[in-house]
């Protein structure tokens, strides 16, 4: 079952570009054509016709099919197919293609493997790079289940930004991931901040959270060295999916920000819109 939401209208500060015009097809017939999943389709993003018609997408790679079944996510859960191995190469030419200067890559979850895809995601960051030796990086991965020596195969591929997203407070974690633990991600957080690579994570906003519980998890991140934060509003994806418990205006976003950036964050991308991948070609500079 995976019906669009009707039941909840949203608040009069949503304004969605349509997803179409020329780059947007262009964009969409490129992945179809490649075999390519992109998180923007998958995941319902609500930017999808933004980025697309700016020419720009985050890929995912690792199938389509999550192990895990996280209840705001709206990518399918099940058993993956087989990794694709020439997957990385048809993802390289298309980026070529596409003439990008700065990539954005996710995966699903892949529990199924014994490195949790920490291999794959290496080969991907590497064949991307050779191909499109100025391209610049950014890679949103999983928690490897907190196996740092997996991270630290992604780290050694030599991508630019690694992000890894908390999603919601301590207290709502249990409810809205599936196996993904709140230490665990902060541990995964601060062991790429130790690094000297670019750290970034997100969050929702709209779960049921309380402001007190959102600075403390602002303050979390920012203690385990996080340089970039996204904050956007939750949006039910299908009817299975854990419901909006609020929408939160944009100004309280705006109030987030500030607070943020208080806190030393070099970026604080927020607003309701806001999803990982939104304006990361300027987190580079982080």
């Amino acid at each position: 079952m995976n019906e669009k939401v009707k039941t909840k209208r949203l608040p009069d500060w949503f304004r969605m570009e349509r997803p179409e015009g020329v780059n947007y097809s262009r964009l969409k017939n490129l992945s179809v054509n490649n075999k390519l999943n992109t998180i923007c389709k998958s995941g319902n993003c609500p930017n999808i016709g933004e980025c697309w018609n700016a020419g720009t997408a985050t890929f995912m790679i690792l199938g389509e099919i999550c192990t895990r079944a996280c209840k705001f996510c709206a990518v399918k859960s099940g058993k993956p197919n087989e990794v694709d191995w020439e997957e990385p190469a048809r993802l390289a030419d298309s980026i070529k293609t596409m003439d990008v200067k700065h990539c954005v890559l996710t995966s699903v979850d892949r529990d199924d493997l014994d490195d949790g895809g920490a291999s794959f995601w290496a080969e991907t960051i590497r064949t991307v790079k050779t191909i499109n030796p100025s391209v610049t990086l950014e890679t949103l991965i999983p928690d490897f289940r907190g196996n740092l020596d997996q991270v630290q195969i992604v780290i050694d591929a030599g991508p630019e930004v690694i992000s890894h997203n908390l999603e919601t407070v301590r207290r709502l974690t249990p409810r809205i991931r599936s196996l993904n633990r709140y230490d665990t991600s902060l541990e995964v957080v601060r062991y790429i901040s130790s690094k000297n690579v670019i750290s970034k994570s997100g969050i929702m906003l709209g779960l049921g959270e309380t402001e007190e519980e959102v600075l403390e998890t602002m303050n979390d991140l920012r203690n385990a060295g996080c340089r970039v934060l996204t904050i956007g509003q939750y949006l039910q994806p299908t009817l299975i999916n854990y419901p909006v418990k609020e929408y939160i205006h944009p100004e309280k976003f705006k109030e987030y920000q500030a607070a943020g950036l208080e806190m030393g964050f070099k970026f604080v991308e927020s607003s309701p819109l806001v999803r990982s991948s939104y304006h990361a070609e300027r987190h580079i500079n982080a």
